[in-house]
């Protein structure tokens, strides 16, 4: 039976923000590929950001910026380069000659951090900051197996993820082999009739193949003063999206990875209370509910994230709040279901980048960026419910179309980003063939 098409937009734990070095891409010439302009069917302006083809902005839930908000990191063929916020200038950073994975800014200084890499996914690797201004560089630490995927809100923590070095599956051999075009596991099966299945099929076949081997894995953390490693927490679960809190530093967000409707997936754990257990964040209560894609909102009191319910039928992004467990779900289209979500720095808007009619939500019409704002339904109207503070509070997205994607190849998820100040959303496409960074215009631009 054919299994149908879920993007769960993850890969394997090295490969998530993207691989640089994609000079080999066969591209057309960057003189073809248009600086400035205005998309025909949303009249928002687009400005590519990036000089180089191959050229790639972090995953959605990964910081790009500096603290102050004037420059954002990214990736180039030749190494880490920074983009100005204000003229949309290109300057490196910094060349590396090496494979390397661009990992994140830091929340206090105004560092860049990256790890090398090694043939082998979960294999060696070197930590490394650099300042974004001068390029000058330290080394962190040396890790044996795994790899870096957070930071703290004080910058004093790194965590990390590896699996036990010693196990072989031939499932996760799917995740150490990188599509060069993508920088992701290059995922393939077949179906009952013998013929390959499409892309989102495939993957989820992988996936599921993943999950059920139980692999051992291990959640880590390490001292950025000392380079010094310690285990957190373990489990034969597949254990991926770790994510510091932005404000509170000893409280970290991680998924329990495979088919969403497989696993409860969005967790927390607070490093700072001796012998704590994991806190389940969402409980599934219809069968096929999936909720996956997590982030959280600049100020680290709310967790957001796709949910469905159930999947590939009704189509909201809710939130949790932390301190509470109040929770509040905004209701959008199937056409607006986006594969990652994000949410402005003042919280007031949300964005999505659409997604290609193989993927969960088979939208006829989805390959667009969006921008929604988000509007509450009163939750007591008329008579109130006696335990209406525990209920969920329902809402609903209205939604402006930014950007045409329909010659996106959804293969590389476009994972847009809010500025700093609000103004632009800035993504990765390969509209044009190789990829390149671009930023939309929030306000439209006059005709």
């Amino acid at each position: 039976m054919k299994i149908a098409a879920l993007e769960i937009g993850l890969v394997a734990a090295a490969q998530l923000a993207a691989m640089p070095l994609m000079a080999a891409q066969q591209a057309s010439p960057t003189a073809q590929v248009p600086r400035d302009w205005i998309d025909p069917h949303t009249g928002h302006r687009i400005v590519r950001l990036s000089n180089e083809p191959g050229s790639l902005s972090l995953y959605f839930n990964y910081d790009a910026y500096t603290p102050q908000g004037d420059k954002m990191v990214i990736t180039t063929p030749r190494g880490i380069a920074a983009i100005d916020l204000k003229t949309f200038k290109e300057r490196p950073v910094r060349d590396i000659a090496v494979p390397y994975r661009l990992l994140f800014t830091g929340h206090k200084t105004r560092n860049v951090y990256y790890e090398t890499l090694s043939k082998d996914a979960d294999g060696p690797k070197t930590v490394y900051a650099v300042d974004i201004d001068t390029g000058k560089q330290r080394k962190i630490t040396d890790i044996a197996h795994g790899d870096i995927q957070t930071i703290n809100a004080d910058e004093t923590l790194l965590g990390g993820v590896m699996t036990d070095p010693t196990a072989s599956s031939q499932s996760l051999d799917y995740f150490k082999k990188s599509d060069s075009r993508f920088g992701q596991a290059n995922y393939q099966a077949k179906g009952a009739d013998g013929k390959p299945l499409p892309y989102a099929d495939a993957k989820e076949i992988r996936m599921n193949e993943r999950l059920e081997a139980k692999i051992p894995m291990t959640m880590f953390v390490v001292d950025t003063h000392t380079g010094q490693q310690r285990a957190i927490y373990s489990s034969t679960d597949w254990l991926n999206h770790l994510q510091f809190s932005p404000t509170d530093p000893a409280l970290l967000m991680f998924c329990h990875e495979g088919p969403w409707q497989k696993v409860d997936r969005l967790w927390l754990l607070h490093l700072d209370q001796p012998g704590a257990k994991p806190v389940k964040i969402h409980q599934r209560t219809m069968n096929m509910e999936i909720a996956g894609h997590e982030w959280f909102s600049t100020d680290g009191k709310t967790i957001w994230y796709d949910l469905q319910t159930p999947r590939g039928q009704d189509f909201w992004v809710a939130g949790y709040d932390i301190a509470t467990g109040k929770r509040t779900w905004y209701h959008l289209t199937r056409n607006e279901w986006s594969v990652h979500y994000n949410q402005s720095a003042d919280r007031s808007m949300f964005s999505g980048d659409g997604g290609d009619p193989n993927m969960v939500a088979h939208a006829p019409d989805g390959k667009w960026l969006y921008l929604f704002t988000p509007h509450r339904v009163i939750p007591d109207a008329g008579i109130p419910s006696p335990n209406s503070a525990s209920l969920i509070e329902p809402g609903y997205f209205t939604a402006e179309k930014l950007v045409d994607m329909t010659k996106q190849d959804y293969r590389l998820e476009p994972n847009g980003k809010f500025s700093p100040d609000g103004k632009w959303l800035i993504f990765r496409s390969n509209m044009f063939g190789p990829s390149y960074v671009f930023a939309v215009e929030l306000a439209k631009s006059p005709r």
